[in-house]
Formats: structure tokens, C-alpha cells, sequence
């Protein structure tokens, strides 16, 4: 890969694992408890219409292009291990594989298809709010974490990829 793929790359992968990392942020910071507060039957249809349009929408090609980006870094720091930018680089990259990519498809997703099924109308379904909000919150939390840490690391590959061309 020649140096200007991969410092577009890079700016790719920053701004795509930021712009994730504010979307996860949202959700918990704010989101989920504000579909507590409207109580179960309308939580549960919120978040599994969320759920829904979430795999039509701009998010889909942002989080699986995110994740390739991330894979390709970590095959390039891997290849350029005497670059100065490789381990950021490769800090970022698995950080983000593991800790957003990772974390959504054995954790949040499954949690996503449990709530799906379930009827909110009955105290099982409370329960199953009440068990997804706790859970799926706590690994949205991981994933926003990790999205920042990743993004951090890749602006420090950024800085120490650009620094060997000089200021002059």
C-alpha cells in the first residue's frame, strides 16, 4: 500500500470510528434512558423499530466500511511494523475490531433479536426491557470506549505518519 492510501485510510477510519463513537455515546448517554422513562410497550417498539432502520439506513456501510478500514490498517501496521505510525495503527485497529465490531455481534445484536421477540405487554416482556436496557447499555458503553480509544490511536498513526514528511 503506498503512503497516500494509507494516510487516507487512516483519515477514513478517524473519521468513520468517531462518527461511531458519537452515535454509541448518544445511546448512552441519553437515549436509552429516555426510552425507560416512556415506559416498556413504547421502549420496546422505539428500539426495535431503531433496530430495524438501522440496517436500511447510512450506519450500515459507515460500521462494516469502519471495520474494513480498521482490518486493512491492521494488515498494514502488521507489513510496516518499523513505521513509527504501525502501533498506534495496530492498537487502534484491533481496539476497534474486538471492542465495537466484536462486542456488537456477539453481544448487542443478540440482545436486539431477544428484544424483537419479546411482547412488552407482559411482565415477561418488562423483564426482558428491564434485562436489555442493563445489558445492552453496559456493552454499548465498551463500544463507545473502545470507538474513542481506536480514534485517538489512529490521529496519533496520523500525526506520526505525517511527521516523517517535515515541516518545510
Amino acid at each position: 500500500m503506498t503512503d497516500a492510501a494509507m494516510l487516507i485510510l487512516l483519515a477514513f477510519a478517524i473519521l468513520s470510528c468517531g462518527l461511531l463513537a458519537g452515535v454509541y455515546f448518544a445511546f448512552s448517554a441519553f437515549i436509552t434512558t429516555a426510552l425507560d422513562r416512556t415506559g416498556t410497550t413504547v421502549a420496546v417498539a422505539a428500539m426495535t423499530s431503531i433496530n430495524r432502520v438501522i440496517l436500511r439506513s447510512w450506519f450500515m456501510p459507515l460500521f462494516f466500511g469502519s471495520s474494513l478500514a480498521s482490518l486493512a490498517l491492521a494488515i498494514v501496521a502488521a507489513f510496516r511494523w518499523s513505521d513509527d505510525a504501525a502501533p498506534p495503527m495496530l492498537a487502534g485497529a484491533l481496539i476497534y475490531l474486538f471492542g465495537m465490531f466484536g462486542v456488537t455481534m456477539l453481544f448487542n445484536v443478540p440482545r436486539n433479536n431477544d428484544l424483537a421477540a419479546s411482547d412488552s405487554a407482559t411482565a415477561a416482556g418488562e423483564a426482558a426491557w428491564s434485562r436489555y436496557l442493563d445489558e445492552w447499555t453496559r456493552w454499548n458503553h465498551v463500544r463507545t470506549l473502545a470507538c474513542v480509544v481506536a480514534t485517538g490511536l489512529f490521529v496519533v498513526a496520523l500525526v506520526l505518519a505525517l511527521s516523517r514528511y517535515g515541516t518545510s
